[in-house]
């Protein structure tokens, strides 16, 4: 039953592949035309490695992929791997056994080209079901003919002469010989690293995942193909081999007397990828602390790491066993392997390995003292190796719910780590993403990354609404449900399943409401609610909404969305702020009328909070009696009544909402008065956001110097403090809080921090020679730019051109932020037009097509930048357009970077001059200027509607003599 269950997804998941791979048809076609079409490859960069699953890789694997039929299936691997280090090549041989669930004369296997078949042949095992019932005797079978792969179709079949029926078994018994891999860290790679003599030394490993097994050896290389592996392999006697399981004998490798054949144990039934192998040279250190037992098993835990470095990671051990204690309560089971290697690997840059027992890390990765990284990765030995996605399109979720899982394991051992950047960090960009007219229009790129965040997160709110105790048992479940079947395999929605049959046995759900069915809208669509609280202070009530949040006002064509969720309720009041409620009620699709109301859960001179510590990915708004009272409290004394996570959220919700025209911005303001007082980081980051954006968004205004006074009204306080408390060891959100402070003042031009980063840039200024290094931080860069004189900005300029190319010592990371800072810091138009001058007109060489394109998207960031290079485009023309005539990916970026960020009537009055004494000359920018002027439009009215009230609240707000001082320098407004 168990096996025709299994054989049931599987026909199950060919269906719905087949399907998937039509979708994938028609956007690869999309894809080829969008690369062919484009000029700028740099609009495509390579997506970094990152660790466990990358889900660019999966997006990708789903395209590469060649669909096996399901009629053989693989039941056992005995895989022999002889490496022959020193000529970067291995011998092969495995002996896979099959099993036939439906007649056919094929075995098809995933072989990548480098394989080099030498030898191969099939035998008979056991007669099928029907010869086994009639007694018949084993017969022999022939091969008629095999296809060896190719780069397209890396498939290698084994043509029979006979057909073998349901049933049927055979072993396939090939010999091979293949590459280890130098470049790359996919297959069986090899690497150099120079140990604590000096010497090189030389590691070999494997890394199977996703489908990179069929480079090792020929297999069915796929998730849901679950076997058992005997692994047997020769190594130097003088290296250490190690693999899933413990090794069960060495033996004598004949005629190789320096060498030795290692044996290790079988493995449970697991996928292809899961298989691993490292062999080095390296020492193990083990812990000191006891790992606790669990299914009658006591795990053997060792870290391993090459001479000299074991000190290092010396507290690593003990680290891993306070996580794997942390998660086998959990999760209530070991992860059934009896041991766990964990390899640090130094100067190791390339993709990493988690597989089942035994994990690679970059040492330094290893070794630092986090707890999230190592807890991230160790979860993946139950949910990911104990349990695996049935197919890679599954392992998404498997990605957002170990994240989740590593949050909170962190947060419960080692809650100072987490404190401030979970989850708030996450939501910031989810909600600035999300509130775009059009999600992802800029960076396509991310909305994978950024899909599996929201689900993280989706979790998180589960994890509130169920309670921490059913959301364990949902876990607990998933894992060992699976188990049973003897599968160890899940699909996406399982989790969701188990998870809605603990809510089944609560009250916590309305009645025919599901997980399932609560989870799709939150994590299919690229868009976030805003609930609305409004309460009538006569009639006792609070009436509920919701809509689609929008932080940028649509165009007026745009189709309007009317989306709807399930949203969990959580609120309480200034009388009761109890932050452990669970939901009191769910604000719903299907609720009738739309606006619900219910009963006022305080009275008129207490506020209320919905949606505390965020539980819910979505902002609220008020109605403006309960934003005052909000605003008062917070200016009291008892302000840290309520918690730092809800504390930043009230400030960034209020300053968002008014961003987006939901709420005025005077109401908006008040909620920073708080901040003079406020001294934590959680919640001066959302301070330092709305800094940012609403700083350049009223830029060059005459409301600006305001602006500018009020910020360091309550900076220079907050920085001050700060540089009274500075520790030699004090804890990193400090470090981070005081730099960030400063930076912000520098920017607001803030005398004492000017002279001191002029002071510290001197140190550059007068080195004998200046091209070998920069003696000063990055952070001095930016206020000298943009404060100091041309020739300190001059003496950039120079270093940026006299950068040595393929010096050892200078990497050309420190060139591009010299560069970006040059473009991005000034406000003096002379130093832009210098650099535009430099780099367009004069053509100076040392400037690739790249820099160009940099230096167009940094001069976006202030009015200075973006005005002075439409006035430079506008004087040089005809020389400009003939200058990138062939470059069209220049000329379409500074015809953006000059016309995009106006936001004032004047300036769409200048870009409307432009495109109509230029008509029929932008060629492939027609349509960005067309855009440009469609949103100057916009942000000329969102100026003209906010400007006068941020100027009011600021005159109402700023001490007197402040505003007299700036009326001396501004024109009045």
């Amino acid at each position: 039953m168990q096996v025709r269950t299994y054989w049931l997804r599987i026909a199950k998941y060919v269906v719905v592949q087949h399907r998937k791979t039509m979708r994938w048809i028609a956007a690869i076609a999309g894809l080829f035309l969008i690369l062919v079409l484009s000029q700028n490859t740099e609009a495509f960069p390579r997506t970094p490695w990152k660790r466990s699953i990358d889900l660019n890789d999966v997006y990708h694997f789903k395209v590469r992929q060649h669909r096996l039929a399901e009629k053989v299936i693989p039941t056992s691997y005995h895989l022999e791997l002889q490496p022959h280090i020193e000529q970067d090549k291995f011998k092969g041989r495995v002996k896979i056994n099959v099993t036939w669930t439906d007649t056919s004369h094929l075995i098809t296997l995933n072989v990548h080209p480098d394989l080099q078949i030498s030898n191969y042949s099939v035998r008979i095992v056991e007669p099928s079901l029907e010869e086994r019932a009639k007694g018949l005797p084993l017969m022999d079978v022939y091969i008629a003919k095999v296809e060896p792969p190719t780069e397209k179709k890396p498939l290698y079949v084994i043509h029979l002469e006979q057909m073998l029926k349901e049933g049927s078994s055979c072993e396939i018994d090939i010999s091979y010989t293949g590459k280890l891999y130098t470049n790359e860290s996919t297959g069986f790679f090899k690497r150099l690293y120079l140990d604590c003599e000096g010497e090189t030394r030389y590691i070999v490993g494997t890394n199977l995942r996703l489908d990179h097994a069929h480079k090792v050896f020929p297999c069915i290389d796929e998730p849901a193909y679950k076997a058992t592996f005997k692994l047997s392999v020769m190594r130097p006697k003088t290296m250490t081999a190690l693999s899933n399981t413990p090794k069960e004998s060495t033996t004598e490798a004949v005629g190789e007397p320096d060498f030795v054949w290692d044996h290790f144990e079988k493995t449970p039934q697991m996928s292809t990828y899961q298989l691993a192998l490292f062999i080095s040279a390296f020492e193990s250190i083990s812990p000191t602390m006891e790992i606790d037992e669990m299914d009658g098993r006591k795990l053997q835990i060792k870290v391993w790491g090459p001479c000299g470095h074991l000190n290092d990671l010396k507290d690593v051990p003990d680290k891993v066993v306070k996580i794997m204690n942390y998660l086998q309560e959990y999760f209530n089971s070991s992860i059934i392997l009896p041991k766990l290697d964990l390899v640090a690997i130094p100067s190791y840059c390339f993709s990493t390995s988690d597989s089942w027992g035994l994990m690679l890390f970059e040492e330094n990765e290893l070794s630092r003292p986090s707890f999230w990284n190592t807890a991230y990765e160790l979860m993946y030995q139950w949910i990911g190796q104990y349990i695996t996605p049935f197919s890679w399109s599954d392992a998404p979720v498997n990605k957002a719910l170990n994240s989740f899982l590593a949050s909170m394991t962190t947060v419960d051992i080692n809650p100072d780590e987490m404190e401030g950047k979970w989850p708030m960090t996450m939501l910031y960009s989810l909600y600035y993403e999300f509130g775009k007219t059009m999600p992802f229009s800029r960076v396509a790129g991310i909305r994978n990354e950024a899909t599996s965040a929201k689900t993280e997160l989706i979790f998180r709110m589960f994890n509130y609404t169920l309670g921490k105790e059913l959301f364990r048992r949902s876990i607990r479940n998933f894992i060992q449900q699976e188990s049973k079947e003897n599968l160890r395999t899940f699909f996406a929605d399982d989790i969701y399943s188990r998870l809605n049959d603990v809510a089944n046995e609560t009250d916590n759900l309305p009645t025919g409401m599901t997980i399932n069915s609560i989870a799709g809208p939150w994590i299919n669509r690229d868009r976030v609610p805003l609930v609305t609280a409004i309460r009538d202070y006569d009639t006792k009530t609070i009436t509920l909404s919701q809509k689609v949040y929008l932080r940028e006002a649509p165009p007026a064509s745009t189709a309007k969305v009317s989306y709807q969720w399930d949203i969990p309720i959580v609120m309480m009041s200034q009388d009761n702020l109890d932050f452990q409620n669970r939901p009191i009620l769910w604000l719903t699709k299907a609720n009738e009328p739309k606006n619900y109301t219910i009963e006022d859960i305080t009275d008129e001179n207490n506020f209320i909070i919905v949606n505390p510590e965020e539980i819910g990915i979505f902002p609220v708004h008020y109605d403006f009696c309960n934003w005052k009272m909000l605003s008062q409290f917070l200016q009291g004394p008892d302000r840290e009544k309520i918690p730092v996570l809800t504390r930043a959220k009230l400030l960034h919700d209020s300053w968002n909402l008014a961003y987006a025209g939901e709420l005025c911005f005077g109401i908006a303001l008040n909620m920073t008065l708080f901040m003079k007082d406020e001294k934590s980081h959680v919640v001066w980051e959302p301070m330092f956001m709305m800094i940012d954006h609403i700083g350049r968004r009223i830029e060059g205004s005459d409301v600006y110097p305001k602006f500018e006074a009020y910020i360091r009204s309550l900076l220079e306080p907050l920085c001050a403090e700060l540089d009274e408390t500075v520790q030699a060891k004090e804890p990193s959100w400090k470090t981070h809080m005081r730099g960030l402070a400063k930076n912000f003042l520098c920017r607001a031009g803030y005398e004492p921090c000017v002279t001191e980063a002029r002071n510290r840039y001197k140190k550059w200024l007068t080195d004998e020679d200046p091209d070998k290094g920069n003696p000063v931080a990055n952070e001095v860069l930016c206020p000298v730019f943009k404060w100091g004189t041309d020739a300190e900005w001059e003496f950039g300029l120079q270093r940026v051109i006299n950068f040595p190319q393929n010096s050892p010592e200078r990497k050309q990371n420190e060139r591009t932020y010299l560069l970006k800072s040059l473009a991005g810091c000034p406000q003096d138009t002379n130093k832009i037009e210098r650099l535009l001058n430099v780099t367009i007109l004069d053509q100076n060489g040392n400037f690739t097509d790249s820099d160009i394109h940099l230096i167009f998207t940094m001069l976006t960031g202030g009015t200075a930048g973006y005005t002075t290079l439409f006035n430079f485009l506008n004087d040089h023309w005809d020389t400009v357009k003939q200058r990138f005539e062939t470059k069209r990916h220049l000329w379409d970026g500074i015809i953006n970077s000059a016309t995009s960020s106006f936001n004032t009537q004047e300036g769409l009055y200048m870009v409307s001059e432009l495109y109509m004494s230029r008509q029929g000359e932008f060629d492939t920018a027609d349509h960005i200027i067309q855009e440009a002027l469609k949103i100057i439009e916009q942000e000329t009215e969102w100026s003209e509607k906010n400007l006068p009230e941020i100027n009011a609240w600021l005159t109402e707000n700023l001490p007197e003599a402040e505003l007299e001082a700036i009326q001396k320098t501004t024109p009045s407004i």
